[in-house]
This record gives C-alpha cells, structure tokens and sequence, in this order.
C-alpha cells in the first residue's frame, strides 16, 4: 500500500475582491479551497500546480499564476484519516499559495460537487476548515496593507 505523505498544499484561489470555494463530494457541509497530498518526488509548487489543473481545470499560463505565500501550518490529521497514513503520523504539514484570477471564472468540477465566489469576509466564514480559514484571513490582511 501506498501510504499519503504527510504534507499538503492548499490553493486559495481568489480575485482582488472574491475567494473560489469548493464543496466536497463525501460531505456537503464541507467548503474548501484546492487541497492535495505531495506525491512521491513532487516539489511543493508541482503538487500545488498538478492539484489546481485536478480540481478545477485551471492550467498554469499567462493567465493562472500561482504564488507561493512562504507560510505553513502543522495540524492533527483526523483520526478517520490517519489508515491513509504510514502508522504513527498524526500531523500533516500545508503549505500556502495564492492563485490569482483577473475575474471570477467557472472551474471543472471534479473532486466537488459545487463551486462558489464569496466576497473575503463571507468566504472565511463559509469555509470549514481553520487552515483554511487562516489562509484567507492573511490574504484579507495583505490586501489592507496596500
């Protein structure tokens, strides 16, 4: 069995204004940002490129610029989780980039059920993990500072 490495990337994907928010498939009060697993011998930024074109279609190119913010977070992966794992790991390290889009756009549905671009604010709220949460926060507080 292949066991998950324990570090991830999360995409927050936004505008100046908005932030894209996806619902999962295994649960439907879950809303969340681009999420993924590094594979074996993937840098930080290919997981993060490879996860984007995954889950929403979006290829990096003149348009979709990903950025990487120098942040990460260490958080308890859930016990109903932890069989994906090798035994013993109980936390997972995610890495933070920024995808900025010139508009909202449509993305390719295909780990998700539904998508939807919420102001800043409203989208820190809708969305469900404190990772993520956290990320948008900082992206709120970078976009007050200019």
């Amino acid at each position: 069995m292949d066991f998950k490495h324990p570090e991830s990337v999360l995409v927050l994907i936004h505008t100046d204004t908005q932030v894209l928010l996806l619902q999962r498939l295994d649960n439907a009060d879950f809303w969340q940002s681009v999420t993924g697993s590094l594979e074996r011998g993937e840098s930080r930024f290919q997981a993060a490129a490879r996860e984007l074109l995954e889950e929403t279609g979006l290829q990096l190119g003149r348009d979709v610029e990903l950025i990487e913010t120098g942040r990460r977070v260490r958080f308890e992966i859930y016990p109903r989780w932890r069989h994906r794992y090798r035994p013993g790991v109980t936390h997972n390290w995610e890495y933070e980039f920024y995808c900025r889009l010139s508009r909202p756009v449509a993305v390719a549905l295909t780990e998700h059920q539904a998508q939807c671009w919420l102001p800043f604010e409203q989208a820190r709220e809708q969305a469900s993990s404190w990772t993520n949460k956290l990320a948008i926060d900082r992206l709120i507080q970078a976009r007050n500072n200019f």
